[in-house]
């Protein structure tokens, strides 16, 4: 500095910095600092005026002559390092001091590597990536201009709106039309986005639309809708949505929002759109040419910059794409059912009268309570008032008669005996229902667990002879009497079995006059 040695010379004859900065024509900011810098480094004034400028500008400042020994760091290093997520400039500066120390040069303190970066940056016209790291975020919003859809039919116009999602870092943008801005729409047209760029981000922006977040005052965690979360998790995502009347932290996509319409929505304004695949496949052609036109202020395009920078940060899609899901509400019934879409499906009966949870896929049911799930059922479709019903769910008495069929009591009484199972089969048909019959034929096939298989079936060769249709408590007293023990091997095979038809009675027995009191034969 050219001035520094006149400036000490005027302040060691007692002038102020103002009368300094007035006689030499040097801004006071300028003599401050010779000044500042001349009483730190405690230089002796006698010896000032031999010192020649140089020298004197070493002695005032030592750093200045140390920075011109300094290893500059490989800024271009830097900025490229500082994309990765995770990596800040602290944690690089400590690695540039560890390197030079370990060659034995000299290096900048963190406040110099700071500001020679940003210098860096300006004078490279290239974007501080700090805010916006590739693969980092995604930020989603409706467009305000809707697109005219016309019924080929009756000539009605219906309106579909555009859903568009950019990534800050290279500003690469999807845009679809959907016939609403409902539920379902919403995260269909994440899936489809995700699919489109081949992966997903860290961090989900949304707006504040009660499709996607349910609250989100200012102290307070948001509260998200129960799909979108779903939604989230299944694909690794994070959702911070936008303060409330804040646009600017979507900036991104709320100016991808209003170039889009420009280049698609006002291009098309002139058209007629009969089906939402006409509409989405001229969306797709102009979308695909705003992605590569190239920047104005830097090289490369929106495309460009996606594919050779960005892509390669995003998280792997999971193996299955995620699959919508529509939560409801139920209360479960007296018979331990919940009715959805006019389907019943069943949970277990210690629910009854619980307020349950209820996620609907196109073919799964799930029901929770209280965030556990209870049960999970395949969907029914077609006619109304189908029940699923799960044995488990079933109280222990409803149990016992849920797990039979006509024909598992057949083959039960098969084992037993031909004549035990020609009772079954006459009382399966015995009654209008089938299901009447099941509990007789329960209580009679249990009666070979006490008295063996043998005599059940002897049991029931005798009730045939006295009833077409015998029922469990005429079996049960042939068998406490022991009247089946009496019948021989011979008898037996004589006997001849009756005929199936329940109403052939050429086999009744029928009852003598001394059963009803009258004179008997014995003598």
């Amino acid at each position: 500095m050219a001035n520094e040695k006149e400036i000490l010379v005027h302040f060691l004859h007692g002038e102020s910095q103002r009368s300094i900065s007035r006689t030499l024509q040097v801004s006071r900011n300028t003599v401050s600092k010779v000044v500042t810098a001349y009483q730190v480094q405690g230089l002796d004034p006698g010896k000032l005026p031999e010192l020649p400028d140089d020298v004197l500008h070493q002695k005032l400042f030592p750093d200045d002559v140390a920075a011109s020994l300094q290893t500059p760091p490989d800024y271009a290093f830097v900025h490229k390092e500082l994309l990765k997520d995770g990596v800040t400039l602290k944690q690089l500066w400590e690695e540039y001091v560890m390197d030079c120390r370990e060659t034995g040069k000299l290096y900048f303190r963190y406040t110099q590597f700071c500001k020679k970066y940003r210098d860096y940056v300006s004078s490279n016209r290239l974007t501080m990536h700090i805010h916006h790291k590739p693969g980092e975020r995604l930020m989603v919003d409706w467009a305000g201009t809707t697109i005219p859809l016309y019924n080929p039919v009756t000539g009605a116009i219906s309106k579909t709106y555009m859903f568009v999602c950019t990534l800050p870092f290279s500003m690469y943008c999807y845009a679809e039309v959907f016939p609403d801005m409902k539920e379902e729409s919403w995260i269909q047209a994440h899936i489809h986005a995700l699919a489109f760029f081949g992966g997903s981000t860290r961090l989900l922006v949304p707006d504040n639309l009660k499709t996607g977040i349910v609250s989100n005052r200012k102290y307070e965690d948001p509260v998200v809708n129960k799909a979108y979360q779903e939604l989230a998790d299944h694909y690794g995502m994070t959702i911070l949505p936008a303060r409330v009347l804040t646009p600017k932290d979507k900036a991104a996509v709320e100016g991808s929002v209003g170039q889009l319409t420009t280049h698609i929505i006002g291009k098309l304004r002139n058209h007629h759109f009969f089906s939402l695949y006409e509409i989405n496949s001229a969306v797709d052609g102009l979308l695909k040419k705003f992605n590569k036109a190239p920047f104005q202020k830097k090289d490369g395009s929106r495309y460009s910059v996606f594919l050779t920078e960005e892509l390669p940060f995003l998280q792997p899609l999971p193996r299955f794409p995620y699959e919508y899901a529509e939560w409801r509400k139920a209360t479960v019934q007296l018979n331990y059912h919940i009715t959805v879409d006019h389907q019943n499906y069943s949970v277990s009966f210690r629910y009854v009268h619980k307020r349950v949870d209820v996620r609907l896929t196109s073919k799964v049911v799930e029901i929770y309570y209280e965030g556990t799930r209870i049960a999970s059922h395949r969907r029914l479709t077609g006619r109304w008032g189908q029940y699923d019903t799960i044995t488990e769910h079933m109280p222990p008495n409803h149990q016992l008669y849920s797990q039979w069929d006509g024909n598992r009591f057949r083959r039960w009484a098969k084992k037993c005996g031909p004549s035990a199972e020609i009772v079954v089969n006459r009382l399966l048909s015995s009654y209008r229902v089938e299901e009447q019959a099941y509990k007789g034929c329960i209580g009679l096939l249990k009666l070979s667990e006490k008295y063996g298989t043998d005599r059940l079936d002897k049991a029931c060769r005798l009730a045939l002879e006295k009833m077409p249709v015998p029922r469990y408590k005429l079996v049960k007293g042939i068998l406490d009497e022991k009247l089946d023990i009496g019948l021989t091997p011979e008898e037996s095979e004589c006997q001849t079995a009756p005929q199936s038809n329940a109403d052939d009675n050429s086999h009744a027995f029928v009852r003598g006059a001394a059963y009803y009191g009258g004179d008997h034969h014995e003598e």
